[in-house]
């Protein structure tokens, strides 16, 4: 993927995960489901600028595993695929 974000944009790849009930049964996809949470990030930009005009690195990187808010990041569909996109603040944690 030839994608570069600008600032301290993030492009990650949500990572849908099985929804399963207390009592084992399996949900088909057809059932709403929640926006998802966790993903991979794929694409970082450089970060942002201060006042000084010096880069603040970013603290994540490509192939992270991420959580994120559930209605922080846009999503957008490129080359058929869909992703989310949005700032370092929508990252809460770094899953490792």
């Amino acid at each position: 993927m030839n994608l570069k974000p600008l600032s301290n944009h993030i492009f990650i790849e949500p990572i849908e995960e099985e929804k399963t009930t207390k009592s084992g049964i399996v949900l088909p996809e057809t059932v709403e489901k929640e926006k998802p949470i966790k993903g991979k990030v794929i694409a970082v930009g450089p970060g942002k600028l201060n006042e000084k005009g010096d880069r603040i690195p970013m603290s994540v990187k490509v192939n992270d595993i991420v959580l994120f808010k559930k209605y922080g990041p846009d999503e957008i569909e490129f080359e058929g695929k869909k992703y989310l996109v949005g700032s370092e603040d929508d990252i809460l944690a770094i899953i490792d």
